[in-house]
């Protein structure tokens, strides 16, 4: 058997392995609810204001359409923290230090999680977009734009479930795997997630305007509501493809800090 297909066969394992586990602890109801309230909270509480601010006369319909990229974006940011107290369980538990012993293709240990992590992230963001349809979010995208859409939400989770593998590979306890990962769910707030960067203070705007998420949740705007992209699309791209290769490379390492290659 080729290499390739040794490393195919143990990643499916690995991911069978991970989403038994995931079906015997229910966590996606964590990817879901969290981001589902803020959303209700968002639009019903405080979307008339925001979304006349936004839109003159739009009210919460307005509003729903601005903040749905936010949404999602939050529950791609709440992923990495179940990520790192999956992999930081299997280190505590002494299954990682076992896998290395036993003839499988070692990163297929990771890629179980990343890849069980991901199918997790694509039932929630289609549960959150279905409700956001529900309580006003009205995208007017193409199929292909819907596509395009798809494969951003695709590369950031891809990029920020390597970000909590590396912390769960990193924290000395279950509890701290927990925290690490925690200030990156503050991010879409001090974005353009739920607020115009536009319409926050001098370092405050500039900081929101620069962070990783603002082009990733512009570019969902573009591309489901029809707005302007311009740079965002390839700051997107950039800094997804910047925070997973950074990512990757600290979890190999931390991964093969006994010197088992």
């Amino acid at each position: 058997m080729s290499t390739n297909a040794y490393a195919l066969r143990d990643s499916t394992t690995m991911l069978r392995r991970y989403l038994l586990r995931a079906r015997r602890y229910p966590l996606i109801g964590f990817l879901i609810g969290i981001p589902v309230i803020m959303l209700l909270l968002f639009v019903y509480v405080f979307g008339g204001t925001l979304g006349d601010g936004i839109a003159a006369g739009g009210g919460r319909a307005a509003y729903a359409n601005y903040v749905t990229p936010g949404i999602l974006l939050l529950a791609i940011a709440s992923a990495p923290q179940l990520t790192s107290i999956g992999v930081a369980q299997d280190m505590a538990e002494g299954i990682i230090a076992r896998f290395r012993t036993m003839a499988i293709f070692r990163p297929a240990v990771l890629t179980g999680h990343v890849l069980g992590n991901l199918v997790q992230l694509v039932v929630a963001l289609a549960v959150v977009i279905g409700v956001a349809v529900l309580v006003g979010f009205r995208p007017n995208a193409t199929p292909v734009e819907w596509l395009a859409a798809a494969g951003l939400l695709t590369l950031v989770s891809f990029a920020v479930t390597w970000f909590g593998v590396a912390c769960g590979l990193t924290a000395r306890t279950v509890e701290s795997a927990s925290n690490l990962p925690m200030p990156l769910i503050l991010l879409p707030f001090l974005g353009s997630g739920f607020v115009p960067t536009d319409s926050m203070p001098g370092a405050v705007s500039w900081a929101a305007e620069y962070q990783p998420f603002t082009p990733v949740m512009e570019t969902l705007r573009g591309l489901l509501l029809g707005t302007g992209i311009g740079d965002s699309a390839w700051l997107a791209v950039a800094w997804s493809a910047a925070i997973t290769v950074f990512c990757y490379l600290w979890a190999k390492r931390r991964f093969n800090r006994d010197g088992v290659a």
